[in-house]
């Protein structure tokens, strides 16, 4: 459908919501939009909010394509008959949001919708980190688990995270099953609403008790003695950018005896509006400005950022080679140095053991990788995305344990006890870290540096194209499929000898023409591969209306100019430089 069609059936589906069941107030907002009948109209209607694989994730506002009570409440009866046929009896569900606009109300729609269908529900009280509902989900052995956040998206998103009772995110067989079951659903006549006192007692408010067993599991990943029975008076500024990390990480770092934290006061108390930031997402320098501004007047060892779930963390240190400025380290860094540091020390405490592995997606430096062949780990790649990762802690399981390992969007996880990315523990343990260096002499760009000297250096870069809408959408499906059909035969003077399609889940060996199958499920993903080993993948994003571009290069300590690692580092910067050109990204 175009132009005069679409409007039409976006304003038929609008008119439903002008009546009952709908409220008062979504009656007005939608009525509002059919006198408009502007773009806005056919985009909140055109088409249904997409439950996929991650559950859901869009605009606040009222329509059919939009986050609100009535599309959360029509997905969260789909789960809950997904859940019933799993589990015709016993079912039960963990349930917690961040700080963003209408998480708690959701929150609150959900756990109603799944006690109406008779599941026994377990609500926090208010709002809790993402990876502490992993946590909980396995502690108290529920059957599935639900999160009301957007991540690091801008204020405007929501979305729906959905967990299985291993606390990882939704994989096959279950996510296409529970697809299939919210697609089923096709009203809010459908749902089982729960509003009624037998529903109501089957919602139990968990209390104290839940956050103590998680904060006792990431004291626990602690590997320094020293830090142990002395503290620390590491000087850290730690900002929660306005979300969870004000309940989780402050406690957390106290209690891991961090004595001299600095939290940056405009951005520590929850707001689902993020005012100090365009965007909470600490992957952006833009997001740490503030809390370096503070380091540089407290003298502070290291900075810490978090997304308002505390799933993901960014963090930045003095730069020693130019007085007063502060780096920021990426998340291929951040990841090499939390992988390095915990294979090491758990390496000297004895405590590896044979088939013990690390973890990397796809689009991640294989540096992590590297580091862990050369303890004797062994190393799982995955598609994007750390549901992947607890999936591969869950085959493994009698074979090996997961040590430590992550992305290089910012998530990282250390042991298995939670099955998704958790910034609560990765910040404890990068200020253990960060203690551990300054009392050796160095800091932590003088260890990711000696990781270099080791491994080789390692140079990676991501940039983000936005192309929003319908049309958008099409611009980035024609992206990648020209990348499938007509990939370059070079980038940056090297020869492209490999094409990996993961959505077809083949490699095409350019040199003779041989394929080979790439053993992962199918995802669209095209990988180019130089001679040199150069990668550049390209990605459209599962959650935002982008397609992202991944640059990794790598130079063999042997090749660096006369030994000299600052000229190595500049030398593949120039090559990152040049294949955003060739690639029209720069």
């Amino acid at each position: 459908m175009e132009g005069k069609e679409l409007m039409e059936f976006a304003a038929q589906r609008a008119n439903n919501w002008t009546q009952p069941p709908y409220d008062e107030a979504t009656q007005k907002e939608a009525g509002a939009l059919l006198e408009e009948r502007g773009e806005a109209l056919v985009e909140a209607f055109y088409t249904d909010l997409e439950f996929g694989t991650g559950g859901l994730r869009g605009l606040m506002g009222v329509g059919t394509n939009r986050m609100n009570s009535y599309t959360v409440a029509q997905a969260t009866q789909g789960l809950a008959n997904y859940m019933l046929e799993a589990v015709p009896r016993g079912a039960s569900i963990a349930i917690a949001h961040d700080s963003r606009n209408n998480s708690p109300a959701f929150a609150r729609v959900a756990a109603e919708v799944m006690a109406g269908n008779g599941i026994e529900v377990h609500l926090f009280p208010a709002l809790r980190p993402t990876p502490q509902l992993s946590f909980t989900v396995r502690e108290l052995g529920c059957t599935a688990g639900i999160v009301v956040t957007a991540s690091h998206n801008p204020k405007e998103y929501n979305g729906y995270k959905v967990y299985w009772s291993d606390g990882g995110q939704i994989v096959p067989p279950h996510d296409k099953s529970i697809i299939e079951r919210v697609r089923a659903v096709s009203g809010p006549a459908e749902v089982q609403w729960g509003q009624d006192s037998a529903a109501q007692a089957r919602i139990h408010i968990l209390d104290d008790e839940a956050d103590q067993a998680y904060l006792r599991t990431i004291m626990d990943l602690r590997l320094s003695e020293d830090l142990v029975a002395n503290g620390s008076d590491l000087s850290i500024v730690y900002t929660p950018l306005h979300g969870t990390g004000s309940v989780s990480i402050i406690p957390a770092l106290e209690a891991a005896g961090f004595r001299n934290v600095h939290i940056v006061e405009s951005q520590r108390h929850p707001d689902g509006n993020f005012p100090t930031v365009h965007s909470p997402n600490p992957e952006e320098g833009a997001a740490l400005f503030e809390a370096i501004e503070l380091a540089k007047t407290v003298n502070a060892h290291l900075v810490l950022g978090t997304d308002p779930d505390s799933d993901r963390v960014g963090i930045a240190v003095p730069d020693a080679q130019s007085e007063g400025e502060w780096r920021l380290l990426n998340g291929n860094e951040t990841g090499a140095l939390l992988v390095d540091y915990v294979v090491s020390q758990r390496a000297q405490k004895q405590l590896l053991a044979p088939g013990d592995f690390v973890a990397k997606t796809i689009v991640t430096s294989d540096l992590m990788a590297d580091i862990g062949r050369r303890a004797g780990l062994e190393v799982c790649e995955t598609l994007t995305g750390f549901k992947w990762i607890a999936d591969a802690i869950r085959r493994e399981e009698g074979k090996g344990r997961f040590v430590a390992g992550g992305e290089e969007s910012y998530g990282y996880m250390i042991g298995d006890d939670v099955r998704d990315k958790d910034a609560v523990a990765a910040a404890c343990v990068l200020c253990e870290l960060t203690h551990v260096a300054h009392a050796e002499g160095s800091d932590l760009l003088g260890r990711l540096q000696a990781i270099h000297r080791t491994h080789g250096a390692y140079k990676e870069a991501l940039v983000s194209q936005t192309k929003k809408g319908r049309s958008g959408k099409a611009e980035i499906a024609a992206q990648m499929e020209g990348f499938r059909t007509a990939p370059p035969a070079e980038l940056a003077g090297e020869r492209v000898i490999e094409v990996r399609d993961y959505a077809a889940q083949r490699s095409l060996d350019v040199r003779d023409g041989s394929m080979r199958k790439l053993d992962l499920p199918a995802s669209n993903v095209v990988q180019l591969v130089t001679e040199k080993n150069t990668l550049v993948t390209a990605r459209p994003s599962g959650t935002e209306p982008k397609i992202k571009f991944y640059f990794s290069v790598r130079m063999a300590v042997e090749n660096w100019p006369n030994g000299d690692y600052s000229r190595a580092m500049e030398e593949l910067e120039g090559r990152i430089g040049e294949l955003k050109q060739e690639m029209g990204v720069a």
